[in-house]
């Protein structure tokens, strides 16, 4: 099977079901902007393997990104199906994947001080790469919004699809901050 098909080359590019639009259609750009997160989260788990980079945790680290990948692969989905629906059935949206977040983000702030101000992303490098991760995080979060506000009659899946985005953007903040907490690396914090 060749990669490139041509189907694409006017501006167009296919739905869940086979429906045509455009390729700045705010569902292609949404789960465009889904797929830029996972690839920020490979970087992470890249930048992870040295185990001088995280205190031993990359095993886990790679272990809960690659859970989390899985999940966006499924929001992406369900972003890339019209409204109208297409027939096909993909697997619901679980709440336990927001829980399986919320459970992350309690165990690594029960190992670092607590925040006093807000941070301001750097060192080390994983921890820079999940704030930019974070920020994608949170243009997806703001196009499904956009998808929502434009049919607030989405069904379920794409609305659990937004709790889920808004917790990851949340666990990824505190896994940045977990980054400098296992690596002993002072954070930085604006302190107006």
């Amino acid at each position: 099977m060749k990669i490139y098909t041509k189907t694409g080359d006017k501006g167009t590019t296919s739905l869940v079901g086979g429906k045509r639009v455009f390729k700045n259609d705010p569902r292609v750009e949404a789960y465009g902007d889904a797929d830029e997160l996972i690839a920020y989260l490979g970087l992470i788990v890249a930048e992870s393997e040295n185990p001088a980079n995280t205190a031993g945790m990359a095993t886990k680290i790679r272990k809960d990104i690659l859970r989390i990948q899985q999940t966006l692969m499924c929001v992406s989905a369900f972003l890339a199906m019209p409204e109208e629906g297409t027939g096909k059935q993909l697997k619901p949206m679980e709440e336990s994947e927001t829980e399986f977040l919320e459970k992350g983000i309690d165990e690594m702030t029960g190992q670092m001080p607590p925040q006093k101000a807000f941070v301001i992303p750097g060192r080390p490098r994983q921890a820079a790469l999940c704030h930019v991760a974070r920020t994608v995080c949170r243009r997806v979060e703001r196009r499904c919004v956009n998808i929502h506000s434009t049919d607030p009659n989405l069904e379920e899946n794409l609305v659990k699809c937004k709790t889920y985005i808004n917790r990851l953007s949340d666990y990824l903040f505190t896994l940045a901050r977990f980054f400098c907490a296992i690596t002993s690396t002072a954070e930085e914090f604006w302190l107006p």
